[in-house]
């Protein structure tokens, strides 16, 4: 393809997802290069918010699209903060909470509970639109296993990432280089899908 829009603004999603899309297109532009405004995430799945962004990004610019949606799930929660992981604070009654008032419900949530139960996993869905209508979107999905600490190991990383421990690499997903995050994380997983159902694709039109 010679241009696809990343349905996104925010500058970490497009840090990690940029290098891993590099086989899709020539030219990756922003949706903010076109429009402000952004689609209504009113899904109940990562994979229904995601398809309403692609769609959404494809009709407003007319070029392809390429968006995720991405949470964390803990199994203790069942599952939540789940599709509400950017708004979970707004459950205890914090209006458009920043991440850290997320992460400190989520730690108060789970206070008292021993390691042993505060697996967690962090999910994506990206999905690639050729156009508005394409009845056939490439779907990747992606899940990184781990467990929540007791508290925040850093005061750096974004998300949940300050106390998201990967057992694997015994730290927390904040303190992973962006080379080896961008090997292991959800979004990663999922893009990778994405493109190699693409390559294939392409392989097979000829």
């Amino acid at each position: 393809m010679e241009s696809i829009v990343i349905a996104t603004g925010n500058p970490h999603k497009v840090n990690e997802l940029l290098p891993l899309l590099q086989p899709l297109a020539r030219n990756f532009h922003l949706q903010t290069d076109f429009f402000c405004d952004e689609a209504v995430e009113d899904g109940d799945t990562y994979l229904e918010n995601a398809l309403k962004k692609a769609r959404y990004a494809s009709a407003k610019t007319g070029l392809p699209a390429i968006a995720d949606d991405s949470g964390l799930s803990v199994d203790a929660l069942q599952g939540e903060p789940g599709i509400y992981s950017a708004r979970y604070a707004d459950k205890f009654g914090t209006s458009k909470p920043s991440e850290s008032q997320n992460r400190q419900h989520l730690l108060a949530a789970l206070q008292g509970l021993p390691y042993a139960q505060r697996k967690a996993h962090y999910y994506c869905a990206v999905v690639l639109v050729r156009h508005p209508k394409d009845p056939a979107p490439i779907v990747g999905m992606g899940r990184w296993n781990g467990e929540i600490l007791m508290e925040e190991r850093t005061p750096y990383g974004i998300g949940y990432d300050s106390f998201f421990w990967d057992r694997d690499r015994f730290r927390v997903a904040a303190d992973i280089p962006l080379e080896v995050k961008n090997e292991i994380s959800a979004r990663a997983q999922a893009a990778r899908s994405v493109v190699a159902q693409w390559l294939q694709d392409k392989a097979l039109r000829g």
